[in-house]
């Protein structure tokens, strides 16, 4: 499949580097400036080469990546709230020419679902987005397996980031403070980490997971959240006393999204250390399952965008 992909981060690099052994050719590759476009296939090394020693991909404007021709967009700019620009523009604008999306970004379906899938529906071409809840973790296809209406709930731990701090904190006994200052300079928290240990990534795959589940409109809006900022220290002493540890979980179900941080028992499912994350699904008649592994990253998060699209092709 002829990919174009947007966004040259961590996420869109990674496509592109991975894309030739999933079988998928990138023939345009974008970032915020400038755009390289090539039918048969572009230079993947050194387009990237370019973006390390310029800061531009390509010299071509950043629109001749969704004015070339492709079979699929991969949208893989930075999330962004309320409108979900310009990620959501873009998605409109390959459905409307009856192109397929894969979707890394996270913006479209937590935010404006209903219109992004009354676009699918007038379009010829697919909307995928597997790499927006949980990494290289397959949720969403497990969902689609298991079928959304024998999922009664979902919970898990969603952010690596939050979830580094909460189980270094736990077992060092560190402050939050230092334990961020550390995640920042692993590279495991960015600079502001605002995003993750504030609840808002977490809240944002909760609310996609309740768009999928319930076929709702769901958005960041109708999440409660809470984050780990202000979690002291002996918080997890305390739980520690009681076998109990503390884990910034999401959950999903007919009655809300919620996410904050919550008593879980020391040794048990969730209590899982580092940037691993794990979700775990309530079934009408399989019972709990429960899938664990890396929920993000640049490499992991690809392996999810190509493998949607290895599927949008079978389906053609």
């Amino acid at each position: 499949m002829r990919l174009a992909v947007l966004g040259a981060g961590a996420v869109g690099r990674s496509v592109a580097e991975l894309a030739g052994e999933y079988g998928h050719t990138v023939t345009a590759l974008a970032d915020s400036k400038s755009a390289v476009v090539d039918a048969s296939g572009i230079d993947i090394e050194s387009a990237l080469a370019r973006k390390s020693d310029e800061g531009r991909v390509g010299s071509l404007d950043a629109d001749a990546a969704l004015e070339s021709e492709y079979d699929a967009l991969v949208e893989a700019t930075p999330t962004t709230l309320g409108d979900a620009q310009p990620g959501f523009d873009h998605a409109r604008e390959a459905l409307r020419a009856d192109r397929h999306v894969v979707l890394a970004n996270k913006g479209p379906v937590a935010e404006r679902y209903g219109e992004l899938r009354a676009l699918e529906r007038e379009s010829e071409g697919r909307v995928q987005f597997e790499a927006t809840v949980g990494g290289a973790i397959p949720v969403l296809s497990t969902i689609t397996d298991v079928g959304a209406k024998n999922v009664t709930a979902v919970r898990g731990v969603l952010n690596g980031t939050a979830n580094f701090v909460l189980s270094r904190m736990a077992a060092e006994g560190l402050s939050y403070e230092h334990v961020l200052a550390e995640a920042q300079d692993l590279g495991v928290a960015e600079a502001d980490p605002s995003f993750d240990v504030d609840g808002t990534d977490a809240a944002l795959k909760c609310v996609i997971l309740a768009n999928v589940l319930f076929d709702g409109e769901y958005t960041l809006a109708d999440a409660e959240v809470a984050g780990i900022r202000d979690l002291p220290g002996s918080a997890l002493e305390l739980a520690a006393e009681d076998g109990r540890t503390i884990r910034l979980v999401g959950e999903v179900a007919r009655d809300g999204v919620r996410v904050g941080p919550r008593l879980v028992p020391e040794h048990g499912t969730l209590a899982v250390s580092g940037t691993r994350n794990i979700v775990q699904f309530e079934t009408e008649h399989a019972g709990r399952l429960n899938i664990s592994g890396r929920g993000a990253g640049g490499p992991e998060t690809a392996t999810a965008v190509l493998s949607d699209a290895t599927r949008l092709e079978r389906e053609e």
